[in-house]
């Protein structure tokens, strides 16, 4: 059975793929994705969600939540004014379509299968409304939302807790924490592999760097005969968007420990190789260990002519089962983040959907938008006022800065954005000022990282990956000739 959008022209379709979009912030992007497509696109463009999850049931309960939220939508007055005369809540829901794949980030074959899938179409709707339920093809991919990840925190310790909440206050204490407590992180098992190469020839792999970097790492580089166009295309190419923390700095990493292994916080260190890659990808000084990442013998030289490009975001502070925490210290939990939103903290959203704002809004602005600024160099976290008016904002990263540019303190006072967009609201209060050693340095740290990743990659592809190296050979001959 054709696809619902089949008949769709090109430049009318938009498909983005967001993991781990089952629950939590990323199920609130597939929501606010929706709002604001139909709310700025035109009126006979259609969506086409391919949220990501661990089992076929829980796609099913996604597609659901998804669609249940959907009709609500359509029926509402914003909708409706926007349309005109005679609307029919239908129109909407007839412009969303969403159907499903299934992976775990730390089983690296079920990355590989979902990305054969996905390439040589094989995406279905479990819950048998799109197409019956049958197999369809997915001419490309405009923007894939890498949201699924895992925390690997134990708790809080409590002395650091009280201490610096008194010393530092609410809204810094909160937003910069010192006093969450993490689990050592584990060692993923052998990966289940059939093949002539034992457990014992697979690199280890940490389970917290796996399912928030690495798997997703993977994943892009499978993924790209969909995000790579020729240069001929009407559409630009696809957007791989990062979700990072607010958190993530430079003590959290040690360069002699990627993944992890002994930190005493792996999650942020994760996330600060991820600020890393991510704000680096296309920089001269990194594209002699990089470029490799965006090239692949499975894609003629004019499919990749337009490489997909990286982008970097983060939710700010949100409210989600992340974090272990009882009924009543999760009660409190919100409490203390709605509190700190009343003393003016940008970062303290609180919400999942407003914790879905900068990852939608780098999905869906145009390329003209981004490219005027420079959006790729740029983290974008989401931030929003006391009233709840969620934005994306430009966050600082250590050795970064903002924009990958030094600033003074005169410069910076000298910012004449307003309101939360002002680059001093929600700043860490002992941040030191950029020079252009410590940008020389992140380049450095980039590299590094980008080396250790592309050796890792390597290594596994040699184990997984021939079966995954055949499928992407017929798919390249498949999408050979479109106008992607």
């Amino acid at each position: 059975m054709a696809a619902p959008w089949a008949n769709v022209p090109s430049h009318e379709q938009y498909f983005v793929l967001i993991t781990g979009a089952n629950s939590g912030v990323g199920l609130a992007i597939c929501q606010r994705m929706i709002d604001d497509f139909l709310a700025t696109r035109s009126l006979h463009s259609h969506l086409i969600l391919i949220p990501t999850t661990r089992s076929a049931k829980k796609s099913s309960e996604a597609i659901q939540n998804i669609r249940s939220y959907l009709a609500k939508t359509a029926k509402s007055k914003r909708l409706a004014s926007r349309t005109g005369f005679g609307y029919y809540p239908q129109w909407a829901t007839d412009r969303v379509h969403v159907v499903s794949i299934e992976l775990d980030l730390c089983k690296l074959p079920t990355i590989y299968k979902a990305a054969s899938r996905l390439v040589n179409g094989d995406v279905r709707d479990p819950t048998g409304v799109v197409a019956n339920g049958d197999a369809l093809s997915i001419p490309r991919l405009d923007a894939v939302i890498f949201n699924a990840g895992y925390g690997g925190w134990s708790g809080l310790d409590w002395s650091l807790f009280i201490r610096q909440t008194f010393t530092d206050g609410p809204a810094q204490a909160y937003t910069f924490p010192i006093f969450k407590a993490a689990l050592p992180s584990s060692t993923l098992p052998p990966q289940d592999i059939t093949g002539e190469k034992g457990p014992e020839s697979q690199p280890a792999l940490a389970e917290v760097f796996t399912a928030n970097l690495f798997g997703h790492y993977l994943l892009a580089h499978q993924l790209l005969p969909l995000l790579s166009r020729s240069r001929d295309a009407a559409e630009p190419a696809g957007r791989i968007v990062w979700t990072s923390s607010i958190d993530a700095e430079e003590r959290h990493l040690s360069m002699d420990d990627m993944q992890g292994f002994h930190s005493a916080a792996p999650y942020e260190s994760s996330k600060r190789v991820t600020d890393l890659i991510s704000l680096t990808a296309d920089l001269p000084s990194v594209q002699k260990v990089s470029a490799s990442y965006f090239n692949t013998p499975h894609l003629s030289p004019a499919q990749q002519e337009k490489k997909p490009r990286f982008y970097l975001t983060h939710p700010g502070i949100v409210c989600t089962p992340l974090f272990p925490l009882n009924a009543f210290l999760y009660f409190w939990y919100y409490v203390a983040m709605y509190l700190c939103r009343y003393l003016g903290s940008p970062w303290h959203v609180v919400e999942t959907y407003l914790a879905a704002c900068s990852a939608v809004w780098v999905a869906l602005a145009t390329q003209e938008e981004l490219d005027s600024l420079h959006a790729h160099r740029v983290k974008w976290g989401s931030a929003c006022d006391r009233l709840a008016n969620a934005a994306p904002k430009k966050s600082e990263v250590e050795g970064w800065g903002w924009e990958g540019k030094v600033e003074d303190a005169e410069a910076i006072r000298s910012d004449t954005a307003e309101g939360i967009q002002r680059k001093l609201t929600g700043r860490k209060r002992d941040a030191v000022e950029l020079t252009e050693e410590k940008i020389i340095r992140f380049e450095e740290d980039a590299v590094a990282c980008w080396k250790e990743l592309e050796s890792l990659r390597g290594q596994w592809e040699g184990i997984l990956g021939a079966e995954g190296r055949e499928d992407q050979k017929m798919a390249s001959e498949q999408l050979w000739g479109g106008s992607r």
